[in-house]
């Protein structure tokens, strides 16, 4: 396999200073992080097409561990690697690392959601936009020379009550971008409080069930959240509401998504993720898709993106430049 190393910087070599310690991509990044990181003392080696095999021979003599979605970080994983002292994640969840059993090890963890959230609430608002106003119909059925105002007539923000659920990084930018459509905003998050403003009221699942035209999701997927949004959860709302998920695909269990759109429960919905996604949100699995899933390509109710919420220009440069200062101001050795 070739292997590209960037090795010490010049500047290092030339004060005659140790590094840090050795850093290991498996992923790729934008190139502010290892240089950061290089500037700072660390030696970084790039081994972006590894192979979990390759992985487990290499990761014994890393003191620093930088990945986005290709591998699980297991307890097997974590038990090879003797001597690292860091785990950063370019990125927001941090399903795909065993936290827990990491800081057991003293294993420092990092990721950097405050670089994409701008992102991520600018796309949920793009696709709610969209979805109330049936622009992507309408785009498609202008392209067919099909000309139908009063079935594409559409719905506006002002006024609605938008319920915000997770109101972490994400939930807080999309709704501050809201609060300028004159939209009554409700917002509830398990393990956060004290979070009401002038334009987001704190609040729980009950009066969101109760008064929500709008619903957005932005939790982490965990044991806790995992199908979250299910049959129990939809026929909870007294009135059919919009959905949006730019979260994680597994938040929702899409056979029941289905049977909601069909009966109206739910009026449309836009999806950024799916439960179908592979570990690295690279793909979609393509073998034994159910009829959910057809079921979703084909109705004029659903509006799909393939994971790129968070996908921007400019997020890419803020995830690893976030990432890179918590590691560097954090110290190591």
């Amino acid at each position: 396999m070739k292997v590209k190393k960037e090795g010490v910087s010049h500047l290092q070599t030339q004060n005659n200073m140790l590094p840090k310690g050795k850093v290991l991509f498996i992923d790729t990044t934008h190139p502010i992080l290892p240089q950061k990181l290089e500037k700072a003392g660390f030696s970084c080696d790039h081994f972006p097409s590894t192979s979990l095999d390759e992985l487990k021979n290499l990761l014994p003599t890393y003191h620093g561990l930088i990945i986005r979605s290709k591998f699980k970080i297991d307890k097997e994983l974590i038990d090879l690697a003797n001597s690292l002292k860091f785990i950063g994640r370019v990125g927001s969840g941090m399903e795909n690392i065993n936290v827990e059993y990491a800081q057991s090890k003293n294993i420092a963890c990092f990721n950097s959601p405050e670089g994409n959230r701008d992102a991520v609430a600018e796309h949920a608002l793009g696709m709610l936009l969209s979805i109330m106003n049936n622009l992507n119909r309408a785009n498609q059925e202008v392209r067919m020379g099909i000309w139908r105002r009063e079935a594409n007539r559409g719905s506006e923000i002002m006024g609605k009550t938008v319920g915000i659920i997770g109101y972490g990084n994400t939930g807080s930018a999309f709704a501050k971008r809201l609060s300028v459509f004159d939209c009554h905003i409700l917002a509830y998050d398990k393990y956060k409080t004290g979070f009401s403003s002038s334009y987001v009221k704190e609040s729980n699942l009950a009066d969101i069930y109760s008064h929500a035209d709008i619903v957005s999701l932005h939790v982490p997927l965990s044991s806790e959240t995992k199908y979250m949004v299910d049959e129990k959860f939809i026929s909870s709302f007294h009135k059919p509401v919009f959905l949006i998920n730019t979260s994680r695909g597994p938040v929702v269990k899409t056979s029941d998504l289905v049977v909601a759109l069909e009966s109206g429960k739910i009026r449309s919905a836009a999806l950024d993720v799916l439960e179908y996604e592979a570990t690295s949100f690279e793909q979609i699995y393509e073998k034994d898709l159910p009829g959910d899933f057809n079921y979703l390509i084909n109705s004029d109710k659903v509006l799909l993106s393939p994971h790129i919420a968070g996908w921007t220009f400019e997020s890419n440069i803020k995830l690893s430049e976030i990432l890179a200062d918590k590691i560097i101001q954090f110290g190591f050795l």
